[in-house]
């Protein structure tokens, strides 16, 4: 089994798991902080429709840096409303995985570095960026938003098997 039909059943999953709980986002509370140096709720959740468009740049780059002015926009895009969000998360996994499904395992056995303004903030092979950099970072904000919509009283739905909310 090639590297990547290991990634793509656990990619979908995320991504299906991620959007389930992008849908529930209160955009009446985007501006919502839990505490003075979070990110707000519309920031978290926007934050979190970008990462699949960082698995993207893994893809099809040998680096990114974050520093530089042509890729300032990458790390951040404003909330608008909960559809935009979704519509924009759609398209950045829809991009991530046809860039994923092609690539062989020397491809993905390949160096890839994330840079800011030149200085190396870590270089690993491409399988290790996807998994840990991008699948793993949405995982680690999502359970931000969890919290998040916890503290709004949204109900959670099902990630990895029943909540409180839809037993």
């Amino acid at each position: 089994m090639s590297i990547v039909q290991t990634l793509l059943p656990e990619f979908d999953h995320e991504m299906a798991s991620t959007r389930r709980l992008l849908e529930v986002v209160p955009g009446a509370d985007a501006g919502w902080k839990p505490h003075p140096k979070s990110y707000s709720l519309g920031d978290l959740a926007a934050h979190i429709t970008r990462l699949p468009l960082w698995g993207k740049y893994v893809l099809q780059q040998p680096e990114l840096d974050l520093g530089s002015p042509a890729n300032a926009s990458i790390a951040r895009e404003p909330f608008t409303s909960v559809p935009e969000l979704l519509d924009r998360f759609d398209r950045h996994v829809r991009d991530a995985r046809a860039g994923l499904v092609p690539m062989s395992d020397a491809a993905m056995g390949e160096t890839w570095s994330l840079k800011n303004r030149g200085t190396t903030i870590f270089s690993l092979p491409r399988a290790a960026v996807m998994r840990g950099f991008v699948l793993s970072h949405i995982i680690h904000h999502r359970g931000q938003l969890t919290v998040y919509l916890r503290l709004r009283d949204v109900p959670l739905p099902s990630l990895y098997g029943p909540t409180a909310d839809t037993r």
